[in-house]
């Protein structure tokens, strides 16, 4: 993984005060050859009693400023690290290609498969490279065309959802964004091959929703998926930013509200402290729940399998429509 600039959220300077202080008495005494080791272990154990509560106790807004943290591994950083044999592959053969939306093929546990994934970036320089993960047109229409060619050669399709949504420039609509997003989602609908697809951070609007629509869909422990931002949610129905984290508890996106509500299948654990705090474990959880759930898919017959997925998404519909009338 690439070297990343530390980020420091409100809720985590206390857990950040309390390292600083471990470390200190740790070079103290390395160079005074001092015996204060008991004072250190149980500083040490104070510190990771106090991590846990405070992520055990975390708001739906914390929850999404971890979402968010920069220092969370990204799509590439699962790709390098699962992925063997990854080739990149480049362009909607329509237009051009879009850096945002990461597409190729390699080894997933020795089974070849197609990867499509979101990539933010880690840097100032890399961010604006892949446009902050905010695709364009032709990054879902070359989606699309990997989807295609996985349908072709039975491959399964691991898709690695993190992006604030669609780019949105006049740019984007006038080449159609509108009609490339709705044209993925029924790609993912159609083809007959296995898809997993894992929100490995944030999860916005139709642009995550476009490589979302998966036989199996994870969430990581703090991630978060929605229809909208919290920010777009309360200037919409409070034109005010400072409602931002009530939009936030109103939208009920997190991991946990959305495996209650029936749409995601399974939440990937994070360690203590989040993703951030230990990518390398983050990784290695998700390696064994995609394997699990690629074998699982893999004994269930292609026509199945479609038809399964497509009346899963059905039944989600149908439900959010049943709750509108009661409304």
């Amino acid at each position: 993984m690439s070297e990343k600039e530390i980020v420091v959220l409100d809720f985590e300077k206390t857990i950040v005060e309390l390292e600083s202080k471990i470390e200190h008495l740790q070079s103290m005494a390395k160079d005074e050859d001092l015996d204060i080791s008991r004072e250190i272990k149980k500083l040490q154990k104070h510190l990771q009693t106090h991590i846990e509560n405070v992520y055990k106790h975390l708001t739906p807004w914390q929850k999404a400023q971890i979402a968010r943290h920069p220092n969370r591994p990204h799509c590439l950083d699962y790709i390098n690290t699962l992925i063997k044999d990854f080739t990149l592959l480049c362009g909607d053969r329509c237009f051009g290609d879009d850096k945002a939306m990461v597409c190729g093929i390699g080894s997933f546990e020795n089974t070849p498969v197609v990867i499509i994934g979101q990539e933010k970036g880690n840097d100032l320089d890399s961010r604006i490279k892949y446009n902050f993960g905010m695709a364009r047109p032709e990054g879902y229409r070359k989606a699309q065309r990997l989807m295609d060619m996985a349908e072709k050669f039975k491959l399964p399709v691991l898709s690695f959802v993190d992006t604030a949504g669609a780019y949105p420039g006049i740019d984007a609509e006038a080449r159609g964004q509108a009609e490339a997003i709705a044209t993925s989602i029924e790609k993912c609908l159609q083809i007959k091959t296995p898809i997993i697809a894992t929100v490995i951070g944030e999860g916005g609007s139709g642009g995550a929703i476009a490589i979302a629509v998966a036989d199996k869909v994870l969430m990581l422990e703090n991630s978060i998926y929605s229809v909208i931002s919290p920010e777009g949610c309360a200037s919409i129905l409070w034109r005010s930013a400072e409602k931002t984290k009530e939009a936030t508890e109103a939208l009920h996106l997190t991991a946990q509200d959305l495996k209650k509500l029936g749409i995601i299948d399974e939440i990937v654990s994070e360690p203590i402290g989040g993703a951030h705090r230990d990518a390398n474990q983050t990784i290695e959880n998700l390696r064994i729940a995609l394997k699990q759930n690629l074998q699982e898919l893999s004994m269930i017959n292609s026509d199945k399998l479609k038809k399964q997925r497509t009346e899963k998404f059905m039944k989600i519909g149908s439900q959010f429509v049943q709750a509108i009338k009661l409304k």
